[in-house]
């Protein structure tokens, strides 16, 4: 016999449903937590409950592959766009496909009535609009007073495009998330993750913490790709490409040395200007 101590999925998703209700109706404040389940999503991983719940207005998550992370990043999307009338999403991937896909996600997890609905845009009856974007500074230009940014594969975006869509965020202090699978130590996920500002809320999921992925198929993985792929498609690894000569801290640690010695003596750095006479130099004063 079934323990009356619990409710059951179906009876916590009618719950949510009704408190969902009295949110729309301005009876209750926000409760994200409340509109996952009201939205039929499955139990969501620690981080991800941190993710949806903070609001951080930067956060940076720095994924294994297949954790979750266009998960959450679909559901922080469409709960922005239900639980606050009149908001601007953008979702940025590298291409169109990647683009769709991550849509496709957002999709299921609206309820409200819709306006409008194509394969890469809505608008919410509440006035709230949720655009899926290629990552191309051409199509992202143009819009102003945007309430979210969310950067899928943010390693694999240009630096450009990354420079084009922040001060989207000028005038609305909108938020900005970033989730990616590393892809070597350069570009602006690269940077913002090791020497960003300390307003950004660093999450890193490593495949190891992810409940779904086995130890078994992490050991496969292992073997098959080698250690560097592993460390960076599993490990949330920054790795030098294989293809590099010079390894990328031996370069910052030539920069960092200023104790070179000058080629010339000091009585020649101050000359201040040279004169040739018959192959001798004169100090012109």
């Amino acid at each position: 016999m079934q323990s009356n101590s619990s409710a059951s999925p179906e009876q916590m998703r009618t719950l949510a449903s009704l408190l969902m209700e009295a949110r729309r109706r301005g009876l209750t404040e926000p409760n994200p937590l409340l509109w996952s389940i009201a939205a039929g999503m499955p139990t969501l991983d620690d981080w991800q409950k941190e993710v949806l719940t903070q609001r951080s207005e930067r956060v940076i998550l720095n994924c294994s592959r297949q954790v979750g992370k266009s998960t959450i990043g679909s559901a922080v999307a469409a709960e922005e766009a239900e639980e606050y009338p009149g908001s601007l999403t953008l979702l940025i991937s590298p291409s169109l496909r990647q683009s769709q896909e991550l849509y496709k996600k957002v999709q299921p997890l609206i309820h409200s009535p819709l306006v409008e609905d194509n394969k890469l845009s809505c608008e919410l009856l509440n006035g709230s609009r949720i655009i899926s974007l290629p990552g191309s500074e051409t199509t992202t230009r143009g819009f102003s007073a945007v309430d979210l940014i969310i950067l899928d594969e943010a390693s694999r975006i240009p630096d450009r495009l990354y420079k084009a869509i922040r001060p989207m965020l000028a005038v609305s202090h909108g938020r900005l998330v970033m989730m990616s699978t590393p892809f070597g130590k350069r570009g602006f996920f690269y940077d913002e993750w090791v020497n960003g500002s300390k307003n950004w809320q660093r999450i890193e999921i490593p495949a190891v913490a992810c409940p779904r992925i086995t130890p078994e198929f992490l050991e496969e993985e292992k073997r098959s790709l080698g250690a560097l792929w592993f460390d960076q498609e599993y490990m949330c690894k920054f790795v030098d490409a294989v293809s590099s000569v010079f390894a990328s801290n031996l370069i910052e640690d030539a920069f960092k040395d200023m104790n070179i010695e000058t080629m010339f003596p000091d009585s020649l750095t101050q000359v201040d200007s040279w004169e040739f006479v018959d192959d001798e130099v004169e100090t012109i004063k």
